[in-house]
This record gives structure tokens, sequence and C-alpha cells, in this order.
């Protein structure tokens, strides 16, 4: 066990995510009610490095949990990436009296801070935030759940479009390399189609899928397409491909960017970063390093960070099964 910790730093880095300020706020209050000092980390390692800090009391905190992006702003930072930007970092840290630093973020945030740890010894523990639900060690990360009912949402407004017209929509959704966003709001949403990066579906199946909906007799259908999909360059050419080979459909495409991350946090979203913050602030107390903490099977777990990083969270097959029959 190493030395007592007095003073916890909290930062976010990477992608903003709704949910973020209520898990700074379980941070905060958590280590005020454990009589620790907090230290908000604005930017981010960019703030790190500048020494861009902030004394945080349970007031500070006040009327944020229903707030979407981070208080404490986020930034990428390329200079963490060297050994003397980490140095700069550790001698403020130093200098302020920290001991400990709970990350908020995904594995970009989780890989600077075992780096951190290696080099210095230094106490991280890691919450996932981020609403792509791409990593290793939690089923859920903050943000992915209300980004879901906000697709959700639109996707409904489009269908509203989409049947008054007889048109088909390809709906882009977020998700990188990752298909979490788009295969559960196409089954909420009741996408006739959801195209994603696990699953290489081909222009010659989606045709198919498409003709036989036409045959059922649906007169407008929607395509959830996660922005990482392989099966055309992107959701435009993708869409003239089917275009010119179905006359019978007018295609219309909807990119829905960055309102995905935006927006106040589903109680969901703020349950889980509220557990999560104080489970990371307990953890430094006793001792525990380079974990990240996470919800499995509704319980709060905790993985080492490198798994985190390096482990793989695979898509629900069950989910792409229900959502084969669902598109009937």
């Amino acid at each position: 066990m190493g030395k007592k910790i007095k003073k916890i730093g909290v930062m976010t880095s990477g992608g903003d995510a709704p949910g973020m300020n209520a898990a700074i706020r379980a941070v905060v209050r958590a280590c005020s009610y454990y009589n620790v000092d907090c230290i908000g980390v604005y930017r981010g390692y960019q703030g790190l490095i500048d020494g861009d800090f902030e004394n945080l009391s349970a007031r500070h905190v006040s009327n944020i949990i229903n707030r979407g992006g981070t208080i404490l702003k986020t930034a990428r930072s390329k200079e963490f990436k060297t050994k003397e930007g980490r140095a700069k970092a550790y001698q403020h840290l130093k200098n302020a009296k920290i001991d400990a630093l709970v990350l908020i973020g995904g594995d970009g945030t989780f890989t600077g801070g075992m780096v951190f740890n290696n080099e210095y010894n230094f106490p991280c523990i890691g919450i996932p935030g981020t609403i792509d639900n791409d990593i290793f060690g939690t089923n859920y990360t903050i943000g992915f759940d209300t980004a879901l009912n906000t697709v959700v949402e639109v996707i409904d407004k489009i269908r509203d479009t989409a049947s008054s017209h007889n048109r088909l929509f390809f709906v882009e959704v977020m998700g990188r390399d990752a298909g979490f966003i788009a295969l559960n709001a196409g089954v909420g949403a009741g996408a006739e189609e959801i195209l994603i990066p696990e699953e290489d579906m081909g222009l010659d199946r989606l045709l198919e899928s498409l003709k036989r909906s036409k045959r059922s007799g649906k007169s407008s259908s929607i395509v959830v397409v996660a922005e990482g999909d392989k099966i055309g360059k992107n959701v435009f050419e993708l869409a003239n491909y089917v275009e010119e080979n179905l006359k019978q459909y007018e295609v219309r495409v909807s990119v829905l960017g960055h309102m995905q991350r935006g927006g106040s946090p589903s109680c969901f979203d703020r349950v889980l970063a509220s557990r999560l913050g104080v489970s990371a602030v307990e953890l430094l107390l006793d001792g525990k390093t380079n974990l990240m903490v996470g919800l499995i099977n509704n319980k709060v777990q905790t993985t080492d960070m490198e798994k985190a990083v390096k482990g793989h969270h695979t898509i629900n097959r069950e989910l792409l099964r229900v959502s084969d029959i669902m598109s009937i």
C-alpha cells in the first residue's frame, strides 16, 4: 500500500459524453464525504501539462447532474504523448500535492493513464465515459444510453417524413469502429436494416433485403448505418448505389453527427455515473491503481486498465438475430 491519499484530481478527456458532469459530481462529493480534497483538472491531459487546476468542493458541483458535456472541458493532447509533456504534468501534480487521479473518458484516456502510471507510479482509476459503448470491462459506458435515446427520437421523426413521401432513408449514427449505437437504436426505432462494422452485410444482400421489403408492401424504409460500417465507402455513396439499382426507391441521407453527444443525460446515465464516481474514489483510498470501474450484470466491478484498452467489447449476437426477425 502506497502513501495515504489526501488529495484527488479529476479530469475528463477525449470526446464528451452526457453524464460526464454527473461523474465529476460523484467524485467531488465522494471526496468530500471521505474528507479528501478534490481538484478539478481543466482540458484533460493538456490541463495537466499546463497546471490548469481548481479546488472543487461539494457546492461547486451543485446543479450539474442534469447538464450534458463537461464543466471541466476536454481536449486532445499531443504533448502528453511525449516524455517531456508527461514530465511537466507530473511536476504540476507534485507542486499541487495531488496524490491520485480519476480519469473519465475512453480508451485513449486510459492509455494515457497507464503510461503515466508506469512512468511515475502515480495512482490512476478510470471511469468509462463515451457514447460509443466500445470499452471492454463494462456492459455500459456513461453517455451510451442518452445517445441511444437521442438517436431513437430523431429516427422516429425521420420516419414520419419517410412514410409521408414513400422514401428510403439512410440514417448515419456515430460509433467509429463499433456498431452498438446503430444496433440498439435500429432495433428500438424499428429500422428495416442495420449496417454495422462487426457484420459485413454486402451490397447484394442489402439490395435483396430492400427488394423483399418492397414486395412485402412496405412503402418506406429506414436503414441505420454505423459510421464505421464497411459496406460502402460512405453513406452517400451507399445511397447513390441503392438509388441506381432500385429505381422504385427515392433515397435520402441523414447524418446525425454531434447532436448524439449532447443533451441532458438520461436517468440511467446519471445513476451509472454516480455509482462509478463513488467507486473510483473508494478504490484510490483503498490503495488501488491502474483499474477501470465498470458495470457488469448491474454490479460495479473493476478491470485492469490494460485489459480495458486491449480487450474487445463484443456486439450482442442475440440482438442481431432479433433485428433480422423484426425486419420481416
